[in-house]
């Protein structure tokens, strides 16, 4: 796993439909741009290994339309599925820090796809709130 490998903390985090948030920091020192670098191209690979398991409608056109993503650079060698870049916001306070966390948290109530943040599994609401997650986090507050 990249959080352990590399020293990435993660603090808070929501994977939504087409896009995640994350509250992160690292443990080392290390660059946080190359720990999301390394961490999109581990993703990346083990995403189109589950994609290729999964039995779905929308598998074979999710491979078609990653592969000729990733065709079109010459840095890819397969399946492309995530953006160029990432959007980093520095939190520089303890209310910073909680206002994002917040945020991210509430996407999927904003979004209607649950009523309380705690309900939805892919995201460290359920952490916050007392109940473990699927995966690790270090909680800020």
């Amino acid at each position: 796993m990249i959080s352990k490998k590399r020293g990435l903390i993660i603090h808070a985090w929501c994977l939504m439909p087409s896009h995640l948030h994350m509250v992160i920091s690292s443990r080392n020192g290390e660059s946080l741009s190359a720990i999301m670098r390394d961490f999109k191209k581990h993703s990346n690979k083990k995403l189109i290994e589950e994609i290729k398991l999964i039995n779905e409608s929308r598998s074979e056109w999710l491979l078609r339309a990653s592969e000729k993503a990733g065709r079109l650079l010459k840095r890819i060698t397969a399946n492309k599925l995530w953006k160029d870049g990432n959007h980093p916001v520095e939190l520089y306070s303890a209310e910073l820090v909680e206002q994002r966390v917040d945020y991210i948290h509430n996407n999927p109530v904003e979004s209607e796809i649950v009523d309380e943040a705690e309900n939805y599994w892919y995201s460290s609401a359920r952490d916050y709130a007392g109940r473990k997650g699927l995966i690790d986090v270090e909680l800020v507050r």
